[in-house]
Formats: C-alpha cells, sequence, structure tokens
C-alpha cells in the first residue's frame, strides 16, 4: 500500500479472492482478505508499523467450488473448475448429456443439456428466432429458441444465468445444435453474466 497507494479496498479484495497473494505472500484467500482489510490502513502519511488487525485468526481453507466461486467473481474465468461439473452427478442421474457427450446422440433425438449462458442473440434476419450458448465443463452447446418457445419461457430465458435445456439434438456439417422445447433454470453457485442483445 505504500508502493503503490493508488489501490483501492475493492481492488486489493478482488486480488485476495483471486488468489494473488497465494505464491507472493503465502497468505491462503481467505487470510489474505482479512490482511487487505488492514493493509488499507497503510497509506502514505501514516506511521509505518501501526496497523490494526494484520493477523488473520485461524481460517478454514476453501473448498473447490468457493475457490471456482471466487475465481469467477473476481477474475471472470476459473482455471480451477466450471460451475457445472459441481452438478455433473446429479446433471447425469437427470439424464442430461454434456457437451462433449452430444457427439454420441442420434440425430433428431430428443436430449437434454444444461449449462451456464454465455449469449443470447436474436439477428434481425431470423424472423424472431433467439440462439443462445450454454457452457457446461466440457465445452458451448449451441441452442436454438424458436419464437414459440421464447414466448413461453420468455422470463427463463432473458433472465437465468444457467438454464436446463430439453430440446430434439440437430446435426449438420460438423456443427450441432439443440432446438429447445422446454427451458427450466439451472441453479449454480457462480456465473458471469452473458453477453446478450439489448
Amino acid at each position: 500500500m505504500r508502493r503503490v497507494p493508488e489501490l483501492n479496498l475493492a481492488q486489493l479484495e478482488a486480488m485476495a479472492t483471486a488468489g494473488v497473494f497465494e505464491r507472493s505472500l503465502g497468505l491462503e484467500r481467505r487470510e489474505a482478505l482479512w490482511a487487505v482489510g488492514a493493509a488499507v490502513q497503510a497509506r502514505p502519511g501514516r506511521l509505518e508499523g501501526i496497523v490494526v488487525g494484520e493477523q488473520a485468526p485461524r481460517l478454514p481453507g476453501m473448498e473447490p467450488m468457493e475457490v471456482t466461486v471466487a475465481d469467477l467473481w473476481a477474475t471472470g474465468v476459473s482455471p480451477t473448475g466450471h460451475p457445472t461439473q459441481y452438478l455433473r452427478e446429479a446433471l447425469t442421474k437427470q439424464g442430461v448429456v454434456t457437451s462433449a457427450g452430444l457427439w454420441e446422440c442420434e440425430p433428431r433425438s430428443k436430449v437434454t443439456v444444461a449449462g451456464v449462458v454465455t449469449h443470447r442473440q436474436r439477428p434481425m434476419t431470423a424472423q424472431g428466432v433467439t440462439f443462445m450458448n450454454l457452457e457446461d465443463e466440457t465445452g458451448l452447446i449451441n441452442i436454438v429458441v424458436s419464437k414459440g418457445c421464447w414466448a413461453r419461457y420468455r422470463k427463463i430465458a432473458r433472465g437465468a444465468p444457467a438454464l436446463l435445456i430439453r430440446g430434439r439434438l440437430e446435426r449438420s456439417e460438423g456443427v450441432i445444435n439443440i432446438s429447445a422445447e422446454e427451458l427450466t433454470p439451472l441453479p449454480v453457485a457462480a456465473s458471469n453474466p452473458s453477453r446478450d442483445f439489448r
């Protein structure tokens, strides 16, 4: 803080949450979050060594899901995992197919997919059809939502950060699309805002 006084508490908290201080200072993420509250007091113009609350109490480490959530919040990406991987066991029991698993499904078959919404697009030339992308831990899934399906599930389709979608698999020229028939919100602990049409 003395060397870079332009840093503010929000920036330091984001760095601590992302694990920036793990290697350089040997602080676990929760310890670092505690320490940045004290470090922000060490601004130029204050007496050196007068910092309150620098030592964190013994704090538990983060679970893998918590690390993923922290990474996504702080940086928008997580090198340690994807939100859907923590739901995969339950999703598999429901018959949900991964992005990678879609290649094993027959064209025109009914499938259920799940993931975090990364894009929603409705080109002017698409006559009311909306194109979405879902992302799971194995890749991206192209979703085609007809005008009628969008009207039925409008609130869910527009607002849910992650979706469970039932539909028909279409395969053409090496590309797989799911023609959506039913959309359900998928509760995930974290996701990034999707890039949507306006």
